[in-house]
């Protein structure tokens, strides 16, 4: 729908933004033109060299992870993470097979489809687990019905939404019960904690298999990059000989399992070595956008992200926004496009992305879940009260709570960028309360 905000009256006085505020872009900080001038100096720009083994220990030391294995992208990670853990549970599979073909998967459902395709790569079927309102990550409650509908599944993906932990504890806890393993992705965040039988832990050491990311957009990044994290020196070395086409010590080119050409650049690592000082003073930055929303948004019918405090810490990579169920204005999304109506009194996340855009913000779109996703349509779905396909019926009366799909409906990720002012903040949340006008 094309709407001129600038010229609506509910905007007067409001002046659009001089430059993009973006939803979340590098910082960078000048260290990070150090390590990668100094690996064009010393000639290392290829997959070794010193600030891949830095990147490497700094962020395992930081993590109490005992290894960290550099690789081109956070994707690379998790899939060599998914390959690993369906080796280890069936075994290795002939070169033209994944690992997991013939098997389902348990998968975090509100995510972004780079944790769920390697399940696909290894030729698994992921099962999608719904989510829960308290952090918006995988349902432990749907997990358990999962577990009684499919007992033979040995293998779960989580994610971390938008840097906040899930609902760790107890999600472990269910897997041990079952012999499951886990995959971390903790993508989006990296400096973020959970409270694991008192003690308290950092995400990207939670799982058996476990990934982070360096993309652009990351609370720290290298422009890409990721790292596959793990405590098991065995483990460590098999990924960094696969990430490096599985090449055997020979004297000629030996191959005798498939490999991929995923090892990070010793320029990126570059980068991610001046980033890495700053990861805790970009948390605190994100932590104060978050807060400063919180504040300004309060007497409006909406609430942020949730976060479960008292068992988590985030690292608030991006704020968002749930707008109350009485106070959503007419809106509806197609498979590319979307129609909203204004409401007095009301709005929409349509809207609201629509109107700070044409002020010249980013926003975005929560997540689609993954089950409501064309590619993904057919997969098995399953809530906490069972199966969630199939459940609408012409002849019964009733209804059916899919958390996921509700949360994308009603919410939007907000501009988290940490080097947005506070004015051009404040700007941005008076922009949201006209839309309520």
């Amino acid at each position: 729908m094309i709407h001129d905000f600038l010229n609506d009256d509910r905007f007067k006085g409001i002046e659009k933004f001089d430059q993009k505020i973006w939803l979340a872009s590098p910082t960078m900080h000048g260290d990070e033109q150090y390590w990668v001038d100094e690996a064009i100096r010393t000639n290392w720009v290829s997959t070794v060299g010193a600030n891949i083994d830095t990147v490497e220990k700094e962020i395992a030391d930081y993590l109490g992870c005992g290894y960290a294995v550099g690789l081109s992208c956070g994707t690379a990670a998790l899939h060599l993470a998914t390959k690993l853990a369906g080796e280890k549970l069936y075994g290795q599979a002939k070169p033209n097979q994944g690992t997991l073909q013939g098997y389902k998967v348990f998968c975090s459902d509100m995510t972004f489809d780079a944790s769920i395709n390697p399940v696909a790569y290894e030729d698994g079927e992921a099962v999608f687990i719904d989510t829960e309102p308290d952090t918006w990550n995988m349902d432990p409650a749907a997990l358990k019905k999962a577990f009684e509908i499919y007992p033979d599944v040995r293998l779960v993906v989580v994610a971390h939404l938008y840097g906040t932990p899930g609902k760790m504890e107890e999600i472990i806890d269910i897997c041990r019960r079952h012999d499951a393993l886990i995959v971390e992705d903790a993508a989006e965040s990296l400096g973020a904690k959970c409270r694991i039988k008192g003690e308290w832990v950092e995400t990207g050491t939670l799982g058996d298999y476990n990934a982070i990311s360096f993309n652009g957009n990351k609370i720290i990044t290298g422009s890409s990059g990721g790292l596959f994290l793990t405590n098991s020196k065995e483990d460590a070395d098999k990924v960094r000989k696969w990430s490096t086409q599985s090449r055997e010590a020979a004297p000629w080119y030996q191959h005798e399992e498939i490999g991929y050409n995923y090892r990070m650049s010793n320029i990126i690592a570059g980068v991610v070595r001046g980033q890495i000082p700053y990861l805790d003073e970009h948390i605190q930055q994100k932590k104060a956008i978050y807060e400063r929303y919180k504040e300004g948004l309060a007497d409006l019918p909406v609430s942020m992200n949730p976060i479960d405090f008292e068992n988590s810490t985030p690292n608030y990579w991006l704020s968002c926004l749930l707008i109350d169920e009485n106070a959503m204005a007419g809106h509806i999304r197609g498979e590319q496009e979307e129609l909203w109506l204004h409401e007095n009194g009301k709005s929409s996340p349509g809207e609201i992305l629509a109107a700070i855009s044409a002020f010249g913000a980013e926003g975005r779109p929560i997540w689609k879940p993954m089950h409501m996703q064309p590619l993904y349509r057919t997969n098995p779905f399953v809530t906490a009260s069972g199966n969630g396909r199939g459940r609408t019926n012409a002849y019964i009366s009733g209804t059916f709570e899919d958390v996921g799909a509700d949360i994308f409906r009603r919410g939007l990720c907000l501009p988290s960028d940490n080097k947005m002012t506070e004015e051009q903040q404040d700007r941005i949340i008076e922009i949201i309360h006209r839309c309520f006008l």
